[in-house]
C-alpha cells in the first residue's frame, strides 16, 4: 500500500513526498547513548519487570530509558487480545505474580520517579480483568514513594464499572484509557474493543473518581482517518469529561501489523493540538513521536487536596 502524506493546513510547511521509501525526516532521530540507559535496563532486568517500552516496541524507549523513566507493564507480558497495531505478545497468560507490586514500587524508588505510569496487558482470563492487581500495585508504589504522581493506563475491563471502581479505590491521580483511533477504524484496529465502550470507561472513571482524578486518552494517527473524524473523536472525548489527550503517529511495529496509511506532518499535529485546546482539554500533547506515556510528567498537577472543582 502506498503511503500518503497528510496535507498540512493552509500556511504550514510541507513534508516528504508520497513515494518516499524511507521514514520522513521528522521521524528519524539519533539513538541516545548515555550511562543512564544501561542503568535503567539493568534495574528492570534485576527486578524482573516488564515495560510497555520493550513489549510494544515503542520507538521512544531509548530516549525514555536514557532519562531514567519507563512505563511499567503489570500482569505479565502476554495479552489475551490481538489488537492489530500492538506488538505485545498474544498468548495464554501466566498466573499473576503477587510480588510484582512490590518490585514496581522498588523500581519507582530506585529511579527517583516523580510521575510513574503503570499499564497492563488485557487479562480477560481473570474475573476482574486484573483490576485488583492494579489496586495493589498503586498502593505499594504509594507506600514506598510518598508524593509520587501515579498514572494508570488501563484496558477496558470489558466495560465493567465495578472493576474501574476497584482501580480508582487506590486513588491514582490520572486514569488513562486510550480511544486509539476514530470510530470508523476501530473494528479493524482493535476488534475485541469498541469505540463506545472506551468512551464509557472514561465516563465511568470521571463519575467514580470525581474531581480527585484526571482522565486521559490518546489517539494514533496515520491509519487512514480523516481530519473531520479526528475532530469528532476529540469532541467525543470532551463530552465524557476527558481532560488530557495525546496524539501521535502510528508506526507499524512489524510486517504482521496494520500498515501505515499516512505520515502526518508536524504542522498538522500542531493544528490538531490547537483544535484540542480550543475544545477545552487542559493538557494536550500532539506531535509525531508522542505516545500515551511519553513525557507524561510534563503535565504538572497539584496534590488532590488542592484541586479546584473542574465541573
Amino acid at each position: 500500500m502506498a503511503i500518503k502524506i497528510h496535507p498540512p493546513p493552509a500556511g504550514c510547511g510541507t513534508g516528504t513526498t508520497a513515494s518516499a521509501p524511507r521514514l520522513p525526516a521528522w521521524l528519524r532521530r539519533p539513538l541516545p547513548t548515555t550511562p543512564v540507559f544501561a542503568q535503567t535496563r539493568n534495574l528492570l532486568q534485576e527486578l524482573r519487570l516488564h515495560t510497555v517500552c520493550e513489549s510494544a516496541r515503542c520507538p521512544n524507549h531509548w530516549e525514555c530509558w536514557s532519562r531514567g523513566t519507563a512505563t511499567f507493564m503489570i500482569g505479565g507480558d502476554r495479552c489475551t487480545r490481538a489488537c492489530r497495531f500492538c506488538a505485545v505478545t498474544t498468548a495464554k497468560p501466566l498466573p499473576l505474580d503477587p510480588d510484582e507490586p512490590r518490585r514496581v514500587a522498588e523500581a519507582t524508588r530506585h529511579l527517583g520517579l516523580r510521575h510513574v505510569v503503570i499499564t497492563a496487558v488485557a487479562r480477560d482470563d481473570l474475573p476482574d480483568g486484573g483490576a485488583d492487581h492494579f489496586r495493589r500495585t498503586i498502593e505499594a508504589v504509594r507506600e514506598l514513594n510518598p508524593g509520587v504522581v501515579i498514572e494508570v493506563l488501563t484496558p477496558d475491563f470489558n466495560g465493567r464499572a465495578e472493576h474501574i471502581a476497584t482501580v480508582l479505590s487506590a486513588r491514582p491521580e490520572i486514569f488513562n484509557h486510550n480511544l486509539e483511533t476514530v470510530r470508523r477504524l476501530t473494528p479493524q484496529v482493535r476488534h475485541r474493543a469498541t469505540y463506545d465502550r472506551s468512551l464509557q470507561v472514561l465516563l465511568w472513571a470521571r463519575q467514580i473518581g470525581g474531581d480527585r482524578v484526571w482522565t486521559k486518552s490518546g489517539l494514533m494517527l496515520g491509519l487512514g482517518e480523516t481530519p473531520d473524524e479526528v475532530l469528532t473523536a476529540l469532541q467525543d472525548l470532551r463530552q465524557v469529561g476527558c481532560e488530557i489527550v495525546t496524539l501521535g503517529q502510528y508506526l507499524r511495529p512489524t510486517p504482521a501489523h496494520l500498515p501505515v496509511v499516512e505520515f502526518i506532518t508536524p504542522e498538522q499535529f500542531d493544528w490538531y493540538g490547537q483544535q484540542a485546546r480550543a475544545m477545552g482539554f487542559r493538557h494536550v500533547a500532539s506531535a509525531p513521536m508522542v505516545r500515551s506515556s511519553y513525557h507524561a510528567d510534563d503535565f504538572q498537577i497539584e496534590p488532590r487536596e488542592t484541586e479546584p472543582d473542574r465541573h
